[in-house]
C-alpha cells in the first residue's frame, strides 16, 4: 500500500510541539513500515528550505528552549526512506529557488500531479 501525504497547510502547532505535527506523524508512519511520500504544497514548500531556524525566539519573555527544526525533521524522513516532493509553482510563488532546498526533495510541477497520484493507492490531504 502506497501513500501520498499531501501537506498544504504550514506550521501547524510547530512552537508547542517543537516540531509539526503533520511531519511527525507521516514520519511515524513511514518508520512503522507504510510506504510513504510527501507531497509539500502552497505555504508547507517553506519546510524543504535547509538552514532555517527558529532558535533564539522568545514570546512574551519567555525563550523556547526547544524550537522546531523543520528541515532537519524533513531531512530525518527522507532518510527513512521516505520521498518527498514539493510543487515547483508554490516555491516559485514564494520567491524560492532549487539551491535553497534539502537535496532530496524532487520538483513536481503543478500539472504532474497526476502522474503521483496515480502511484499510490491512499491519497491523504493536511
Amino acid at each position: 500500500m502506497a501513500i501520498l501525504s499531501i501537506v498544504e497547510q504550514a506550521y501547524r502547532a510547530p512552537l508547542d510541539e517543537q516540531d509539526d505535527t503533520t511531519l511527525w506523524i507521516n514520519h511515524m508512519i513511514r518508520n512503522a513500515g507504510a510506504s510513504l511520500s510527501l507531497l509539500l504544497r502552497g505555504n508547507a514548500v517553506n519546510y524543504a528550505v535547509k538552514g532555517q531556524s527558529a532558535e533564539g525566539l522568545t514570546i512574551g519573555g519567555v525563550p523556547f528552549s526547544h524550537p522546531p527544526r523543520l528541515d532537519h525533521d524533513l531531512q530525518a524522513l527522507m532518510d527513512a526512506r521516505g520521498s518527498v516532493h514539493a510543487v515547483e509553482e508554490d516555491l516559485a510563488n514564494l520567491g524560492m529557488q532549487r539551491e535553497e532546498l534539502l537535496g532530496d526533495v524532487t520538483l513536481v510541477p503543478q500539472r504532474g500531479g497526476a502522474r503521483l497520484f496515480d502511484a499510490h493507492d491512499h491519497i491523504w490531504h493536511w
